[in-house]
């Protein structure tokens, strides 16, 4: 089962399966057989500190949460309960959390399995995430599948995979690829996919300058969400020949993708088609890349507004996790929070907390104030502090009348990462008092 609430957590997969709306399909089909791989291999340079000892999906996020809680949390409840996770960078962390936390059913044949770098093929780790499948094929071989989906693991969304399942099924296609719409203006940030009305895709592109806009929709464009469903064949042939390729990179969106598109074998499931259970008008088709510290805490700051960009409450949709064993979060000597996700194990003892998600366990002294800012688990701050539009690690504890966020030079001269947009960044485990 899932987490630590095997089997009322079980019982609640199975009703929700019955809840979500499905295609019309004949009760007595049999589904087709489907292999989940998850790619969890990410360094996470570009959200250093907080990669230093763990690898991009296991940051924590929303204050209970994983980042890869969401793409698992997607997938289970689409149904797909055969998961593979394949890791590779400081995965120890990641490792622990996956094994404590997506427990499933082996009674009916279902598994989480976390996959390292095991040098299958030869005297080297995964040379990108194409060639970490291609090590790792004895997976599907040992599975069979029909169908293999490749999704990533640290995008902040909620998605019925089994929708875009039976979309890839219905066009025939090798592979298609999930997009999701954006203003053509921001297209070169984004790998951009330029599809017919029919959904075919013609050219993928990266990061264009001039990106195509979509039929019927000029001023959009189709940016790829890093998500793919693959039927077997082709895409075993495709891996294959992939890695006699010397000249390739191996990177599923640089090369595999290209590889099925020339062959006029590669089509795109529109996001905003996914008709998702307890969606709202506002968080409706919401994904986001948390790539950069800055898209990191702007998607935080998504969450704690009365009508969040993203609603972590949607109870016909739950993102799954293991969740802290403490008691409610406490507040005395008046102490508030406004517009704020406050989590178990906390006390908000005097202190002020305003547009900031708070991990368990995290005590806030009296006459301290926490504004726009991310305190993962353990956080302690002394009375009088200030921190504000800042992201504190693990276990950070700050001294009375100590201030961050406030004066960004001081900041950088006690060694602590700004974002472009004025982010400050503390890491694991610091003590910072007042200097």
């Amino acid at each position: 089962m899932v987490g630590s609430s095997g089997e009322s957590m079980h019982l609640r997969l199975t009703m929700l399966s019955s809840e979500r709306k499905r295609h019309s399909v004949d009760p007595m089909a049999v589904r087709p057989n489907v292999l989940s791989i998850v790619l969890a291999g990410g360094e996470g340079k570009r959200l250093m500190p907080l990669t230093a000892d763990r690898a991009k999906p296991a940051v924590p996020f929303g204050g209970t949460y994983r980042l890869i809680d969401f793409v698992m949390s997607n997938l289970v409840n689409s149904g797909f309960q055969r998961v593979a996770v394949l890791t590779q960078y400081k995965s120890h962390s990641l490792d622990r959390h996956i094994s404590l936390t997506w427990r499933m059913s082996t009674m009916l044949n279902q598994y989480v399995t976390t996959v390292p770098a095991q040098q299958r093929t030869g005297k080297q780790w995964f040379q990108g995430s194409a060639d970490a499948i291609y090590q790792s094929m004895n997976l599907i071989s040992d599975e069979s599948p029909d169908y293999v989906v490749v999704f990533g693991a640290d995008n902040i969304y909620r998605m019925d995979v089994e929708q875009m399942l039976d979309a890839h099924i219905d066009s025939g296609m090798a592979v298609t690829v999930a997009g999701i719409r954006v203003p053509r203006s921001q297209g070169a940030q984004f790998g951009i996919i330029d599809a017919s009305a029919e959904g075919k895709i013609a050219r993928f592109l990266e990061k264009p300058a001039d990106p195509p806009g979509l039929p019927g929709s000029p001023e959009e464009s189709f940016a790829s969400m890093g998500n793919y469903i693959f039927t077997t064949k082709d895409f075993v042939e495709m891996l294959t020949a992939d890695a006699h390729d010397t000249s390739s990179h191996h990177d599923m969106g640089g090369n595999i993708i290209p590889a099925f598109v020339e062959s006029g074998m590669a089509g795109v499931y529109d996001f905003t088609s996914n008709d998702m259970p307890g969606s709202t008008l506002k968080d409706r088709n919401y994904w986001r890349d948390v790539g950069t510290i800055d898209a990191y805490h702007e998607a935080h700051m998504d969450l704690v507004s009365i009508e969040p960009e993203f609603n972590l409450y949607n109870r016909q949709w739950p993102i799954w996790t293991n969740q802290a064993q403490a008691p409610g979060a406490k507040f005395v000597l008046r102490g508030h929070a406004e517009d704020s996700i406050v989590s178990a194990g906390c006390i908000i003892a005097g202190g002020e907390v305003d547009q900031s998600v708070i991990s368990p366990n995290c005590n806030i002294q009296k006459w301290s104030v926490v504004q726009g800012s991310v305190l993962f688990s353990g956080c302690q701050l002394a009375e009088s502090s200030v921190v504000r539009h800042a992201i504190l690690d693990k276990n950070v504890k700050i001294g009375p009348r100590v201030e961050i966020g406030v004066n960004h030079d001081h900041d950088r001269a006690r060694g602590f990462y700004v974002s472009p947009n004025g982010i400050t960044v503390v890491p694991k485990n610091a003590v910072v008092n007042e200097s």
